[in-house]
C-alpha cells in the first residue's frame, strides 16, 4: 500500500508540490518529483545532490525531520544521516 498526502505548513495548510509518502516500509519527503529524504528501518537517508537544493525544500524538509538545517547538517557529519543518491 502506498499513500501520498501534501505535507502540512507550520500553519497547518496543505503545501502544493511537497509531498509526504508513505508505504509498508518506508516513509518519504518529496519536493516536487525530487526524493529528499527516506525514513526506513530506524534510519534516516539524505539526497546527496538535493537535500539543500533551495529555501523552500528546507523549509518542509525542516518540517518533515522535525528539526533545523543546523541539526540535520551535524546528524550528516556524524553519520546518523546517510547521504545518499535517492533519485537514481
Amino acid at each position: 500500500m502506498v499513500k501520498v498526502e501534501n505535507i502540512t505548513s507550520r500553519a497547518g495548510n496543505a503545501v502544493k508540490n511537497q509531498f509526504i509518502i508513505t508505504t509498508d516500509t518506508a516513509t518519504l519527503f518529496q519536493s516536487y518529483s525530487t526524493v529528499i529524504v527516506k525514513k526506513e528501518a530506524g534510519k534516516v537517508y539524505i539526497d546527496k545532490n538535493d537535500w539543500d537544493y533551495s529555501r523552500t525544500t528546507g523549509k518542509y524538509r525542516n518540517i518533515f525531520l522535525n528539526e533545523t538545517k543546523k541539526e540535520t547538517e551535524k546528524k550528516i557529519a556524524s553519520g546518523e544521516y546517510i547521504l545518499t543518491d535517492l533519485n537514481a
